[in-house]
Parts: C-alpha cells; structure tokens; sequence
C-alpha cells in the first residue's frame, strides 16, 4: 500500500512514526531539505523536497499510484489545494488538514467541491473529547460500548469496593468473566497486568459477553450521571480552547477563557458571544483566584506550553477543582503525568494519529474502535490467514505492555482469552493499545511473510 504525507511536522512525523512498522510504502514531502535528510537517516521511508501544492511535485511522487495521501502542512491552503489537486489526479483516497475556525462552517463546501475524502482537524478532534468527558462523563455514552456480543463498560472501581486492592489476577478468579483492560487513574490510562493492583478512585473498564455487561451494569450504574460542569475555566484562547468554548457554551455552561494576546482577546469577544473573555497571563495564580477558580467545576489548560499546562492544572486540582484537563504533546512528560493527580492528559498528536489510521485501516481488517478517555483505542480486528499473530498461544506473541488482547469473538462464542489461547483464522479479536504507540498494532497485522514468518 502507498501512503503520502504531504508536510514533515511533528503531525506528519507522528503519522511516519505509526506507520512504519506496517506494510506501506511511505513518502514524506516537505520544503525544508535539512529537515528530510534527519528523517531519511532514522526512518525507512522516501524524502522528497519541494512545494506540496504544485503539479510538478505530485506528478514526481507518482501521487495516480497512491492509496493515500495526508496534506498536513502548517497552511490550511496549502493542504486543501494539495489534497485537491492530489485526487484530481488519481489519488484514491486524500486528506488535508484545516485547522482554522473560519472553515469550519464551510467543511462541508470544502469536502464536496474540491473532491476531498477527510478533513482533519486536530484541534476540533481533542476538544470533541475533552467536551464529552465533561458533560457526557462516560466516554461511552451511558458506560457501555457494545459490540455483537462483546461489550466493554466503564465505571468507578468503588462501585465494586471488594475488588479495591486486589490485583488482577485475584479479580479474574473472583469475577472470571470479565477482564480489566484498561485503568484511569489520575489522569494517566493503564494498560493493566496481573500484578497491578486496583485502587481507591480508579476508573475500570472491563470486557466480557454482552449479556454478563448489561448484568453487571445495573449493579455499578445506579443511573446515568449528568455534567456538573455549569461552570468552566480554559487557559488558552488558541484553536483548542476556541473549539471547546464554543461547544460548552452551547450547551449551557458558564465558560471563561483567559488569553493573554489582547488582539486575540478582541477576537475571541467578537466570534464567542457566550463566553467571559479575560485578557490576563494564566499563570498569575492571583487572577485564577480574583475570577473565581476556586468555584469553578472544571478547568482546561490548552496553551502551547506544555509545562505551562501541567504546572497551571496541578495549581486548579490543589485548588479543590473537580475535574482538571490538560492538552500535552511531549511524550517525554507521561511518567510525571501520573504523579500530578490532573483527571485527564491528552495528546493531540496521538489522538490525530489514531483517527488517520483508521481511515488506512479500513474496514476490513478493522472492524470498529472506540477511544478510551482519548488515551487508548480498542480495536475489532479480523483475523485473515495472512497476519502475523495468527497460529500462536497469546503468550508467544510477547506483546509489549501497552497492548493487550481483550476478547475473541469465534463464530458465536465469547472467549476471555489467557496466555494459552490461540488465535485462529477468521477470529475477531479484540485488541486494546495505548495511542501514543499506537503503530504497534500495524506490526501485529503485517503479513507473516512480510516479518520472515512461516507457519
């Protein structure tokens, strides 16, 4: 399969990175030659330099004998002209990135009449997920995400104060229908093992047979929570902190952004006729305090700085502020993340990325995914005779662990696999992955062939 990528930023970098250990064919376009030999030396891929938005260079990249092809340059312009012209000339499938709030009424216009298959919008994607932690509280709706029957629900681990404590292998000799695949706790998501232990406060999402879920969900789900939100802080008027306000005000909260650029303040006030605009400098504490923090329900950073980011939500959670959300792209800070006791951390990066390759994926190798907490996918994934983890007990697949097989679905029978399980063809299996490494899952669905495998 050929793939495109049209701008080597850190998005374009992001989506290489997923990539490369699947069975593509990648090239990456980008103006600056510095920048793409560095690339060519630590990835398998082909560099071209030049203008994403000419004939000339799409022609030079063979863009007719292209499955894909992702515009993610920084212009807007560039990338919708590049993907345009991209599918003009036989690309088969071709995305651009748009991030600016003034095409936004206008995506549907875009999409039809320049022939684009997907707009991306990174900024849009990760406040549609810090929107539906807030107000929806279940990132699965009403706690229960479903699938023929296989279900996976989400609830508080004090729901069940008998598991608290235990680890995970205790868990499956208690309740051995289900298994936990995913914990969140203090804002970082877990992939758990059978010595992890289940705390006070966590958030569990557990798999299982529907029926067994829908049981187990009158128990654990009293009813339905609603958002306390009524009130909403944002630190950061930039595209992010625009999207959010935007959809929060809508729906009826009390929102404040606070920006520190007084022309962007201008702006803000003239296209967010419901929101409380501040121009002030976020990391004064006193100004947090003198604009109510301490009452406030929710409180999102979303400033360029990640440190910036985390510092200001460690103040709003030592504040007593009840839901605490932080936009960070540096990998780097993941370990410290989990100390800091903020509710939820989200990379739009990963996030941008995991949304591409489903559209790579498609739907015959991956059947459905849901995002967990915006942290980590499950995936249904179709087990064909060509990939590599079929004809082997789970516990020979030696998977990393931050992956982890959930459940297999084998004509109409439910398995809650164990490391003697072996996945055979036309399985659907059930895998769940953290996003940030998400590209492990292209190694798991290459061909067997491909990796040197006979069987």
């Amino acid at each position: 399969m050929k793939i495109a990528i049209l701008g080597a930023g850190k998005l374009g970098l992001r989506i290489v990175e997923a990539l490369i250990d699947g069975d593509y064919d990648i090239t990456l376009v980008d103006s600056n030659d510095e920048k793409l030999n560095r690339i060519a030396q630590q990835y398998d891929v082909m560099t071209v330099c030049g203008d994403a938005k000419t004939i000339e260079l799409l022609k030079e990249i063979d863009v007719s004998d292209t499955d894909f092809l992702f515009s993610v340059t920084a212009s807007d312009d560039t990338n919708i002209l590049a993907a345009s012209f991209a599918k003009a000339l036989g690309a088969k499938y071709v995305g651009a990135r748009v991030r600016e709030p003034e095409h936004m009424h206008q995506l549907g216009f875009i999409r039809d009449h320049c022939k684009i298959d997907m707009l991306i919008n990174p900024d849009l994607l990760i406040s549609g997920e810090i929107y539906r932690y807030l107000i929806e509280k279940y990132t699965l709706g009403n706690g229960v995400y479903t699938f023929d029957q296989i279900a996976l629900i989400e609830f508080e681990a004090n729901k069940l104060p008998e598991i608290i404590g235990g680890d995970l292998t205790q868990f499956r000799a208690r309740m051995s229908d289900f298994l936990i695949i995913g914990i969140s706790r203090s804002g970082k998501m877990i992939i758990p093992h059978g010595s992890d232990k289940i705390a006070e406060g966590d958030v569990l999402y557990l798999i299982g047979g529907k029926e067994n879920i829908l049981k187990l969900s009158k128990k654990v789900h009293s009813k339905q929570r609603h958002s306390d939100a009524r009130r909403v802080m944002i630190i950061g008027g930039g595209k992010t902190g625009y999207y959010l306000a935007e959809r929060l005000a809508d729906y009826g909260s009390e929102v404040k952004i606070i920006e520190r650029d007084r022309q962007h303040c201008h702006y803000l006030t003239n296209n967010l006729r419901k929101v409380m605009v501040i121009h002030g400098d976020g990391t004064n504490v006193q100004l947090l305090v003198d604009e109510d923090l301490d009452r406030m329900d929710a409180f999102v950073t979303c400033t360029g700085y990640d440190e910036e980011n985390l510092l200001l939500a460690l103040i709003a959670k030592n504040h007593g502020v009840e839901d605490v959300i932080s936009k960070v792209s540096r990998e780097s800070y993941k370990d410290l993340i989990s100390k800091l006791g903020i509710d939820m951390v989200l990379n739009p990066l990963d996030i941008t990325a995991s949304f591409l390759l489903r559209a790579i994926r498609g739907s015959h190798r991956v059947l459905s995914s849901v995002l967990l907490q915006g942290q980590a996918e499950l995936m249904e994934i179709f087990a064909s005779d060509r990939i590599s983890m079929l004809g082997k007990p789970v516990k020979e697949l030696k998977l990393p662990e931050y992956v982890i097989i959930a459940a297999i679905r084998r004509g109409s029978t439910t398995i809650i696999p164990d490391g003697n399980t072996v996945i055979q063809d036309g399985d659907r299996v059930i895998v769940v992955c953290l996003v940030s490494e998400i590209g492990y899952i292209e190694k798991l669905m290459k061909p067997a062939s491909r990796l040197g495998i006979s069987r």
